[in-house]
């Protein structure tokens, strides 16, 4: 029978478990990079020291026996705290130790991603072992994520306040009105009246833009998305006029099928926010966050 563990228990175990997993003894010659002969052997072995058969093995192929299947949801128990027990272990005397959960509403700015990538290395700078879990989801689900406690922080545009959230704006998104090759504004853009585009047909956004030059009450809308890819697609059809940003838009543009309307005298800013729970009391791993991004962004 078995007594204390030793590292041959473990290795013995560990075979078992990958003949298990490979569904006999020559289907894991590949995976051990060793002979039938000694994953037989092995094999044996355990069982002995156990007392008990593990498998059936020979001409008619591979099962486990009840015992057998015991004993594998036992022994992958084992491995598993063996291997949180490592990472433990690893992590003991650090000052940063945990899981940061983030969430991104995508298509930043490449500047602003940079920014953030620089926050990160900052952090990992510090005497931590955390692991990062990184969400690209709507701005309305991420304030969800928060205030659920899902997520530690959230990066993105966020048109309302939540009391019980704290907003920091960390940078800011510039949006230009744009024409869609095939638009009659197309060929002269540059330099359109504001008015005289307030005459066509645009595309709006299905969610309130506070910082938006006018109103959809001001413009015919005959198009509204949630999203800008969906708005660049309404505009690219040459049917519509809409605000994208301008990041987003500059590849269309070199290719030229879109075309800004008047840079400076259409166009509005929109702030990205960098926003945590309004809680008394925050973790030491998000604080540290906070100010690696604070400094990122300074």
């Amino acid at each position: 029978m078995l007594g204390q563990s030793s590292n041959l228990d473990l290795r013995l175990i560990r075979v078992f478990l990958a003949v298990v997993e490979a569904g006999g003894i020559t289907a894991a010659q590949a995976t051990l990079n060793v002979g039938q002969s000694t994953i037989s052997t092995q094999l044996s072995t355990l069982e002995t020291r156990l007392g008990y058969r593990l498998c059936e093995r020979g001409r008619s192929g591979f099962r486990l026996t009840a015992r057998g299947e015991q004993f594998m949801e036992s022994a992958r128990k084992l491995l598993g705290a063996l291997d949180t027990f490592s990472a433990e272990a690893r992590s003991m005397g650090r000052t940063l130790v945990g899981t940061l959960n983030l969430g991104l509403i995508g298509h930043a700015p490449v500047n602003a991603n940079a920014r953030i990538s620089q926050a990160i290395d900052r952090f990992r700078q510090r005497d931590e072992s955390v692991h990062f879990n990184v969400s690209v989801r709507p701005p309305g689900e991420l304030e969800t994520l928060l205030l659920d406690g899902k997520i530690h922080m959230a990066i993105g545009y966020f048109w309302h306040r939540m009391p019980a959230l704290d907003y920091t704006t960390i940078f800011h998104e510039t949006q230009l009105a744009y024409a869609g090759k095939g638009h009659p504004l197309f060929s002269h853009s540059g330099a359109i009246p504001p008015d005289e585009a307030l005459t066509h047909t645009w595309a709006w956004r299905s969610y309130p833009l506070p910082e938006a030059a006018g109103s959809p009450a001001e413009r015919p809308v005959t198009a509204v998305a949630d999203n800008m890819e969906a708005v660049a697609m309404l505009v690219l059809s040459g049917r519509h006029l809409g605000y994208l940003p301008e990041h987003f838009a500059a590849p269309y543009v070199a290719q030229g099928l879109l075309a800004p309307l008047a840079p400076e005298a259409m166009r509005y800013d929109v702030p990205f926010d960098m926003v945590v729970r309004r809680d008394a009391r925050r973790s030491d791993l998000l604080t540290a966050f906070i100010a690696d991004m604070k400094a990122a962004h300074a």
